[in-house]
Parts: C-alpha cells; sequence; structure tokens
C-alpha cells in the first residue's frame, strides 16, 4: 500500500510503499477513502510528544480518517466489513497512521460508524477539529447572550466553534480578515475582528469596555503573550486555550478559569458530531483536497499557516 511516512523526528515526509497490515484479535482493517491535515500531525513529527510515548519508525503520519472496514480480526464485534467508519487512527507505538490506503484500528478506539450519505472527505475532516471545537464551547459554559472572542477562527477549530457557540445562543466575536469576515459571518458569528487593522484586544475593548465572558484561544502558544486576551474577561471568566498556553493558577489569581483543552474524543461525541454534519448543521469548509502522492506538498504548505478551511488527502 501507499503511505506518507517519516523516518525520524524531523524527517522530511516521503511516500513509499509499505506491506497491507493483518488485522489481529480486537482490530479492524480499514480501507481508507478520505485523510485530513491537522497541525497536530507535524508537530507529531516533529517529535511534540518524544519522551512521552513510544515512537516506531518508519510513522505514518496522520490521525484523521474515513474509510470501509475492509476486514476484521478475531474477537470484533460491533463492526462488519463494508462499515463505513471515521475517527482517529493515529497509533504511534505501532507507526500508525491516515496519510495512507490502509489502516488498522483497535475496535475500542477512537472510531465511529458514520451516516452513509456522508461524504469521506467531510467526515475525515471532522474528528480532531470538531470535537476540539465542541469540547471547547463546552468548556466555556456559555448562557444565551454571552459573549466570546473566537481567537485564530478561520481555521478548522474556530469555524467549527464559531457554530457551537451561536447555537448555544452565545454573541459570538472571532478574528479573521476582511476577506474571510463574510464567510465567518455566515457560519454564526455576530462580529468579525480583523486583526490586522488593529490589536485584536484593543479592538474588543473598546467595544466591551465592561469585558466579556469567555475567550477560546487557538493561536498563543506556550510562553506566549496572553494577558492582553486575559485582560477583556470579566471576574469569572473563562479562558480556553489549545494550545497549552494558559496558566491556571495566575489566571485564577486574577479571578479567571484557565483551561488548557486537551482533544479527548468518546465514541458518542463522534457520532454527535457525524449525525450534526450529514443533517447540515454542521458546516465544514474544505479549502483543498490532494492525491496521496501530494500529501508532503500538502503538509509543506499547511505548515506556512494561513489556511482557511481543512485540507484532505484522498488515499
Amino acid at each position: 500500500m501507499k503511505a506518507v511516512i517519516i523516518t525520524d523526528f524531523g524527517a522530511e515526509p516521503l511516500v513509499t510503499d509499505l506491506p497491507v497490515p493483518e488485522p489481529g484479535p480486537g482490530e479492524l482493517l480499514v480501507r481508507l477513502h478520505a485523510a485530513s491535515l491537522n497541525p497536530f500531525d507535524w508537530k507529531v513529527a516533529d517529535g511534540a510528544l518524544k519522551g512521552i510515548v513510544a515512537h516506531d519508525f518508519p510513522l505514518v503520519m496522520g490521525s484523521d480518517g474515513a474509510g470501509v472496514v475492509e476486514r476484521i480480526g478475531p474477537g470484533v464485534n460491533r463492526f462488519r466489513p463494508g462499515d463505513t467508519v471515521y475517527g482517529q487512527f493515529m497509533s504511534l507505538p505501532y507507526g500508525r497512521g491516515s496519510y495512507a490506503e490502509y489502516v488498522l484500528a483497535a475496535e475500542d478506539g477512537t472510531i465511529a460508524h458514520m451516516p452513509d450519505d456522508l461524504p469521506f472527505a467531510v467526515a475525515a475532516a471532522l474528528p480532531t477539529a470538531g470535537v476540539t471545537a465542541y469540547q471547547a464551547i463546552e468548556a466555556a459554559r456559555l448562557d444565551t447572550g454571552q459573549v466570546i472572542l473566537i481567537n485564530g477562527a478561520s481555521g478548522g477549530v474556530g469555524q467549527s466553534a464559531i457554530q457551537f457557540a451561536a447555537l448555544q445562543g452565545a454573541h459570538v466575536l472571532a478574528t479573521g480578515t476582511g476577506d474571510t469576515a463574510g464567510h465567518l459571518r455566515e457560519l454564526g458569528a455576530d462580529r468579525v475582528v480583523d486583526f490586522a487593522a488593529a490589536p485584536t484586544a484593543e479592538q474588543v475593548l473598546a467595544a466591551h469596555p465592561d469585558g466579556i465572558d469567555a475567550i477560546l484561544d487557538l493561536v498563543t502558544q506556550p510562553g506566549g503573550d496572553i494577558d492582553a486576551l486575559a485582560g477583556l474577561l470579566k471576574p469569572g471568566g473563562r479562558l480556553i486555550s489549545t494550545n497549552r498556553a494558559a496558566d491556571p493558577d495566575a489566571l485564577a489569581a486574577r479571578e479567571i478559569h484557565g483551561i488548557n483543552l486537551v482533544n479527548d474524543p468518546s465514541r458518542a461525541e463522534l457520532q454527535s458530531l457525524a449525525a450534526l454534519a450529514g443533517a447540515g448543521k454542521l458546516r465544514i469548509t474544505i479549502e483543498a483536497e490532494v492525491p496521496l502522492a501530494d500529501a508532503p506538498t500538502a503538509v509543506a504548505r499547511a505548515r506556512a499557516g494561513g489556511s482557511r478551511g481543512k485540507t484532505v488527502i484522498l488515499p
């Protein structure tokens, strides 16, 4: 089978041939029809989890994917050959990932059935970005009419977060640029803050001098300056970071709840997301679809930033 691998931390991704794996007890072999790129994929390739989780090389890149169950191993009861499934397929100790024609998955892993009428590309784009957005908005504990700032709203997580926050009746501020403003408003943003025009915090404070209720920060990196954003929050406000940039103790001293969110999908959440997307209640913007052979180039392009939607790989 064709797969995109790295041979060591920091190595350039390359397309190669690997044997099609055989499912063991409790495993299923999935013929992938689509995989999606996430920043986490190349962070892992760069060694973000080195020393924390065992890695086996060559390591197939990628986590998210969707496809059809080809074969099942002994003891598998929940899935059958021919089932359409999607979820997260990364298994670092075994060198497995979703940038491949086939992948093994554990029956009790982070995979779920998907509606038959949901396109594979849309399903593949859901697991990491969709679940992160859903869990982040749940962590924000929004009430109707409360104000949330989504910092970094143009990417996959941000676009889904806008929709989940709007469904909760929140007033959504979303950072973007002039050329993305119309799309973000279509998704449910009440106001788009053009970060290229003036500092985000200054613009938000001018519009909401009494403060806002929550911030979902998808931009600030660990060690970065998050103080200006935190200063926008009312006492009791919540700041959720997807990059582990929040210091919960320091924020607590300012009467702010700081949360470093870790994506942790359940099968029930995956099924709910697929149902929402299938019903048209969750819009997924796919910016590009590329063949597996072009995946290394797509990874390099995504690393450069400026994404306005998901990039999907078609094995």
